[in-house]
């Protein structure tokens, strides 16, 4: 497999990478990582100058720069971490919520189709993405625990971020035939 992981120099991030790789030795990984506050280009060090990893500093805004890294790596998978997160930011600065969570989705999602269902009719590439629980709302110390089917209740600019990227990866998959889970 060749995986193109966004916001890998983040903890989750970097963690996947390496965990990845040591499950599977053989895929090639691709990093994409805008190396803002949650980033660390460190938490990377293990894997840089690997012939299985390349690391490129990017925004997962720049569309022409991951249609170019899904085409020159023939990527199959794209995992993705990047986000802006924490909500107690998102409170003090919803726009860059707005504008990495929503727009940067919507954006790798574009690149996605253009490259994999536009340009390539196999159609065997995925897009993972990744959520959080507080696309859910709150929960109370006594609240059973939320599930896939627990309704959407997102209570901060950092929440309803999330949940609308969650719809926006949905309905790629439903209008136009993407293969996509979320974890």
């Amino acid at each position: 497999m060749k995986l193109l992981v966004t916001g890998a120099a983040g903890f989750i991030g970097a963690n996947f990478v390496h965990y990845w790789h040591s499950a599977n030795p053989g895929d090639t990984l691709v990093a994409l990582d805008c190396l803002t506050y949650a980033g660390n280009k460190h938490n990377l060090a293990a894997a840089l100058g690997e012939p299985w990893f390349t690391f490129v500093e990017g925004s997962i805004n720049d569309q022409a720069l991951v249609e170019k890294l899904l085409k020159e790596h023939a990527i199959d998978t794209l995992v993705h971490f990047a986000a802006e997160s924490h909500v107690d930011r998102s409170i003090t600065g919803p726009d860059a919520f707005i504008d990495t969570n929503i727009n940067g989705t919507h954006t790798l999602l574009k690149a996605a189709k253009a490259c994999w269902l536009n340009d390539d009719a196999t159609r065997n590439n995925l897009f993972h993405h990744v959520s959080t629980d507080e696309v859910y709302g709150t929960l109370g110390a006594d609240d059973p625990a939320f599930s896939e089917t627990t309704p959407y209740a997102p209570n901060s600019p950092y929440a309803a971020s999330k949940a609308s990227s969650d719809h926006l990866v949905r309905a790629y998959h439903h209008t136009y035939g993407l293969r996509v889970t979320t974890s």
